[in-house]
């Protein structure tokens, strides 16, 4: 099959054409022009130059097309809500469109887990949320642009498969491993190992190795039933444990003092208003869901598709450390 990947410089998307290639499928590669190609180096892929915004652009991308991985969308949380509109939610909308009338087969759309929304603040009874693809979204919107971006392009899927599309949702995780070169300087891994946060808090998060998400990619070509969505998670672990596995494994002391949640969540307020002057380690809106259990289950994509990770967070982290400090790369500055 001829494969489209979008988004195929980032990290997903690098991984994403490593594996497909591996199967024996025709990859071509859908980035901008100004797009760093490190994580395609020695792939034998067609590329495609473009933008999610330049719809013309999608069309010539999706000639002979068989199947699309839509795994673009705009990074950083310091963007503007209109920036990630455009680019997430219209580029989606263009996309799925042009795919419409090009013929596709299908799509697999890589959203993301934050786009199921919040999970309620810990009450009395210390029994962990879990949430599941049922899940909808219930945050204000200002206040995290890039997860409520995410969760309007899902909508804009559904909408294509209304139109007769065949387009299944994934919603990974936090994925770790080599090769995410776009969060070199922001990924937790560097920020603990370069000793970056000065504090911890209360909270935690589901956490997904990359080579675990890029198989639930491909089981989701092969398996997914058409307008589902399937989280692609890995282990539920506190945000202390976390930076503990990292610090173990990076040989470093743990971050600082725990401070109160609820302290943290109402700085990021003001932090917000001087983030474009700070070099803060961690977004102001990030300190905004302090104390929140972002935890998963991903009992869904294993009944129905078979997906089962098979590496440990201590993986993911190792991996990514060896990355990050340059044994394939350059080192990453202190």
């Amino acid at each position: 099959m001829l494969i489209l990947v979008t988004g195929a410089s980032g990290f997903i998307g690098g991984h994403l054409c490593r594996a497909l290639i591996a199967q024996g499928h025709r990859v071509r590669a859908f980035h901008r022009p100004t797009s760093s190609l490190r994580a395609l180096t020695d792939l034998p892929v067609e590329h495609a130059l473009g933008d999610l915004t330049r719809p013309e652009t999608l069309e010539t991308a999706l000639e002979g097309v068989d199947v699309v991985f839509h795994a673009a969308a705009l990074l950083g949380e310091r963007a503007t809500p209109a920036q990630h509109y455009a680019v997430t939610v219209e580029g989606t909308r263009a996309l799925l469109t042009a795919a419409l009338r090009a013929g596709v087969q299908r799509v697999v759309h890589t959203s993301s887990a934050v786009a199921l929304g919040i999970p309620p603040l810990p009450g009395d009874i210390n029994v962990p949320y879990i949430m599941d693809e049922t899940h909808t979204w219930n945050y204000p919107p200002e206040r995290w642009p890039y997860a409520y971006a995410k969760y309007l392009a899902e909508l804009e899927v559904q909408r294509a498969v209304a139109l007769g599309l065949d387009a299944v949702i994934v919603n990974p995780t936090l994925v770790i491993g080599a090769g995410d070169h776009y969060r070199r300087t922001r990924s937790i891994v560097v920020q603990v190992a370069k000793r970056r946060l000065p504090f911890i808090t209360a909270g935690g998060l589901n956490a997904v190795h990359i080579e675990d998400v890029v198989q639930g990619h491909l089981l989701t070509l092969e398996r997914g039933q058409c307008g589902e969505r399937y989280i692609l998670g890995g282990e539920n672990l506190t945000l202390s444990a976390l930076a503990e596995k990292i610090a173990a494994v990076c040989g470093v002391p743990g971050p600082g003092p725990e401070w109160p949640a609820g302290l943290v969540r109402a700085l990021s307020r003001p932090l917000s208003l001087l983030e474009a002057y700070l070099n803060l380690p961690v977004d102001a809106s990030t300190l905004a869901l302090a104390g929140y259990y972002f935890y998963y289950t991903h009992a869904k994509a294993q009944a129905y598709l078979g997906y089962t990770p098979h590496h440990t967070v201590e993986d993911a982290i190792r991996e990514a450390w060896e990355w990050f400090s340059g044994e394939t790369q350059t080192p990453v500055s202190a």
